[in-house]
């Protein structure tokens, strides 16, 4: 995939490792990766690059994935992205489940493994270009 045409992913999760395992993993499929390990950093680096896709950890410090995804949805440019909220509780409150439904996120579970991990980058990317097209901007 050429580089300047490869789709923009944005990770944004505190454990270091697993935003570098996440990016290999990625660019291994030929997607263009940034990271951030705060969402301070992942809302800096989303207002920039505006992103095609965004997977967020929801437990983090400071600011939570909620918390990030509210304020990315507060951004008009950044409204319709697609994202992805990964988390490893599987006890999440009702209340939380229902709010990021509403935002529009999607919710995985750690671990995810290559195949989980590409397969959501893709259906990401698929919900993108649908949206892009309904709104008759070229993608």
């Amino acid at each position: 995939m050429d580089p300047a045409t490869a789709s923009k992913i944005l990770i944004v999760d505190d454990d270091e490792s697993v935003t570098q395992t996440f990016a290999s993993m990625l660019r291994l499929e030929g997607y263009s990766v940034r990271t951030a390990i705060n969402a301070e950093n992942g809302l800096r680096l989303a207002e920039e690059s505006h992103p095609d896709a965004i997977i967020l950890d929801l437990r983090m410090p400071l600011v939570d994935g909620l918390g990030l995804l509210r304020r990315l949805r507060s951004k008009e440019a950044l409204r319709s992205t697609p994202v992805a909220i990964v988390t490893g509780d599987y006890f999440l409150e009702d209340e939380i489940s229902n709010e990021l439904r509403e935002l529009g996120a999607e919710l995985r579970f750690k671990p995810m493994w290559l195949e989980d991990l590409v397969g959501l980058a893709r259906n990401l990317l698929d919900r993108d270009a649908a949206a892009s097209r309904a709104a008759g901007a070229p993608h």
